[in-house]
């Protein structure tokens, strides 16, 4: 059984910086493991839907963002590890959202959430103004 847990999240300040982690655990029911999943960061604010935010391919060679964090996010994955990363810079108020991580064995990054088959529980980030 595949787990996701999120750690990482906080109240910071606008303008500031904060790195949220996905430690991964366990296999699917074919074995796969970490280095096999594609990995994504999700988001959703209060009356809100929840958005795409980031993905990255199972090989690390390839990533995808939200127009909306472009040149502020940056998604990381350590197989070594099992580790996924959302590094966040520039924060502002509208990225306040429980970001929520994703797993799909053998994706490559999609923005689509019905493609990720693991999903964590969460952590609360808040940016103040």
């Amino acid at each position: 059984q595949v787990q996701l847990v999120e750690s990482g999240g906080g109240l910071v300040e606008a303008g500031d910086s904060l790195r949220i982690s996905c430690a991964a655990s366990g296999r699917t029911p074919l074995g796969r493991t970490f280095k096999d999943y594609a990995m994504a960061w999700f988001r959703q604010a209060p009356g809100k839907e929840r958005e795409f935010v980031a993905a990255i391919a199972w090989s690390g060679g390839h990533t995808n963002y939200a127009d909306s964090v472009k040149g502020r996010f940056t998604i990381l994955r350590d197989n070594a590890k099992d580790t996924a990363y959302l590094q966040m810079n520039s924060l502002k108020p509208d990225d306040t959202a429980v970001y929520y991580c994703a797993a799909d064995p053998g994706g490559w990054g999609t923005i689509r959430d019905y493609e990720y088959d693991y999903w964590g529980q969460g952590t609360q980030v808040t940016v103040s103004s």
